[in-house]
């Protein structure tokens, strides 16, 4: 395949959000931990509108048991709308949450056996298209966002992208982590991939954040993938198989990441945010003076 067949436009994105949110427990027994709202969006809904601003047109949601709801926050609630029109009341709230006919497709992961495994679960509806992955756990806030900033790399370079950020060194080990080579501005050529190494084993501080565009290929690896950290399929064996064969870079973000996955970072992005937005920034700011003291 040459190299410009790996500038196909990325019109897919794969949202693996199968995972139980055990860390959240309670309140994620009867709530998909991805709805889970952030002021007063779900989570799942800041990834979606990073995806649509990147120019993504078609939705894949890797679910599990109990995840329907995910789907029905996508669905046209017909009673909502119909009373709050009734009442007066204006629907620009629910507008987010549209979606075009077709254009959400759901496959599931009956087992949870890692990333690599919920990506390739997927493999039916992405073809032979590159397509981005978004992990709705980490939540990366700027202008742009973080995908659109990945899409004007791959116009660029083509092939493989994952997003990165610089963590301190002794964080490493709880996250993918870059072998760097040549960097030009945000983009960083990427010679290798490890996941979760010894810090002292660390190849760079350069983690992987949560937002891929990958080439077709990579499900055919995942599909012969043998169990790696954790005893999971992991996505990073099979990416680094690409390395030597395709173009493969790092872009680094400019904007905030928030851990999601994590109460503390949870917490984190609903201050950071609320204090960020306009209609309530500043009340929010007096609030947190008076609880300080």
């Amino acid at each position: 395949m040459t190299e410009s067949n790996y500038r196909k436009p990325v019109r897919k994105a794969v949202f693996p959000v199968a995972g139980l949110g055990t860390r959240f427990l309670p309140a994620t027994k009867a709530i998909p931990k991805e709805l889970l709202p952030v002021v007063d969006r779900p989570l799942i809904q800041y990834a979606v509108d990073e995806a649509r601003e990147a120019g993504i047109e078609e939705f894949i949601f890797v679910t599990g048991r109990g995840k329907t709801a995910i789907v029905e926050h996508f669905d046209t609630a017909y009673e909502l709308e119909a009373t709050m029109t009734s009442r007066g009341k204006s629907l620009d709230p629910l507008e987010p949450t549209r979606m075009k006919p077709g254009n959400l497709v759901t496959v599931r992961q009956q087992v949870p056996l890692g990333l690599g495994h919920a990506v390739w679960c997927a493999r039916a509806v992405t073809g032979d298209e590159p397509f981005a992955i978004f992990l709705p756990d980490e939540l990366m806030y700027g202008s742009p966002g973080c995908m659109a900033q990945m899409i004007e790399a791959y116009n660029k370079v083509g092939g493989n992208l994952v997003s990165v950020l610089e963590v301190p060194e002794n964080e490493v080990s709880s996250y993918g982590v870059i072998k760097p080579g040549a960097v030009s501005g945000n983009l960083t050529e990427v010679k290798g991939l490890v996941e979760k190494p010894k810090v002292e084993d660390a190849p760079s501080n350069k983690i992987v954040s949560g937002r891929y565009i990958l080439q077709p290929e990579v499900m055919d690896l995942l599909a012969s993938q043998d169990k790696g950290a954790g005893g999971e399929i992991q996505l990073t064996d099979s990416m680094a198989k690409l390395i030597d064969t395709q173009p493969f870079h790092a872009v680094t973000f400019e904007g905030q990441r928030f851990d999601c996955g994590s109460k503390l970072g949870f917490v984190e992005a609903t201050l950071s945010i609320a204090l960020d937005r306009k209609d309530m920034g500043d009340d929010v700011r007096a609030m947190a003076k008076r609880i300080l003291g």
